[in-house]
């Protein structure tokens, strides 16, 4: 992030700008009633103004117009105009009254359309600055997916091979392998459905969990052949994740990390991987040993970082990424929204 908004620097520009107007026109204050009340003035006023937006911006629109609960936030809106005219008038009442001997103005309730307008004014600009600010990042946030979007093509028609003649190869591969050695053939067999299901399965937006599932089977069953006696893994899918759609290849770089970076200890090393779900949630957890520093500081690789952007792109706000990075282990805990489900879609649970 530029660190122009990442210091809030946008923030302190408004309100320099706001306090210096307020002190340009209540200046003649110095005069009237003194130093000390000018600065009370200021602090009290740009205060309760402070209070009144940040209210607006971190409470009311988050927890009620952005949930569309708009009769409610505008009730809470005025209510929070109402107390901000409010307290500035008792103010207003005891400078204008009391330190300045104008009974006129002992009134509570003589000064309160001017307050409240002076509020009503503040809390909408600072909305439309914020949505501007919001507009720009999400322009600016769709011009750098086009030119990946390309780059991402340029990359993969580069990197293009005919996928018939690969298949083609493995299937010639597989039955020159002898049929006593099954192992070997389970691993190619295992190896052809991933990679077809790469090719042919991953091009929409969304594909049925059962699918994604095997994906993930396949590859955890051809990590096994490489492990010896001393990793212990397993591999649980709970029988509830069933009839929903998900994002194709999201969840394979947590495991495939796991198996990158798993221990070599010459005694017990230890992949698990679990995935569940509750309502609309898709829990992933997925653990592994390991050996000497951080991941971060002995791989910063930009797997995770991609798929971190991936979620942040396409599970915005309904997604909880938790990644606990200890000495001898590593833990990653995914908690993904979903919505709809595929009737069409069966498929038996995974438990190995």
């Amino acid at each position: 992030m530029n660190p122009f908004w990442k210091y809030k620097f946008d923030h302190v520009i408004f309100w320099t700008a706001t306090v210096a107007f307020h002190m340009f026109t209540r200046i003649d204050m110095i005069k009237e009633a003194g130093f000390d009340q000018f600065i009370l003035e200021i602090i009290i006023r740009n205060v309760l103004l402070a209070i009144l937006i940040y209210f607006n911006w971190l409470v009311l629109i988050p927890t009620y117009a952005q949930q569309r609960k708009i009769i409610v936030y505008l009730i809470l809106v005025f209510v929070s105009l109402a107390l901000y005219a409010l307290m500035k008038n008792v103010h207003d009442v005891y400078l204008n009254g009391y330190v300045l001997g104008d009974e006129s103005k002992r009134f509570l309730f003589y000064n309160a359309y001017y307050n409240f307008s002076i509020g009503l004014f503040y809390l909408a600009f600072h909305v439309a600055l914020q949505l501007s600010k919001e507009w720009y990042f999400q322009r600016e946030l769709i011009r750098q997916l086009e030119v990946e979007k390309l780059s991402s093509e340029l990359e993969y028609l580069k990197a293009q091979i005919n996928p018939h003649f690969v298949f083609n190869s493995i299937n010639t591969i597989y039955f020159q392998i002898d049929k006593q050695n099954s192992s070997a053939r389970e691993s190619l067999s295992a190896f052809s459905e991933m990679l077809r299901y790469q090719l042919y399965e991953c091009n929409g937006k969304e594909i049925a969990i059962e699918k994604e599932m095997m994906y993930l089977k396949n590859y955890v069953s051809l990590q096994r052949m490489r492990k010896d006696e001393n990793y212990t893994i397993s591999f649980v899918v709970e029988e509830n994740v069933k009839d929903f759609f998900i994002s194709p290849l999201l969840l394979i770089p947590f495991v495939e990390n796991a198996f990158k970076h798993v221990s070599h200890h010459p005694h017990k090393n230890e992949v698990r991987i679990k995935i569940d779900k509750h309502d609309d949630t898709v829990e992933l957890s997925v653990f592994n040993t390991k050996e000497g520093k951080t991941i971060a500081e002995d791989h910063p690789g930009i797997g995770l970082k991609n798929v971190k952007r991936r979620l942040e792109l396409l599970y915005k706000d309904r997604h909880e990424l938790v990644i606990d990075d200890r000495a001898d282990s590593y833990e990653v805990h995914l908690s993904l929204g979903i919505q709809g489900s595929n009737d069409k879609a069966k498929f038996q649970s995974i438990d190995t």
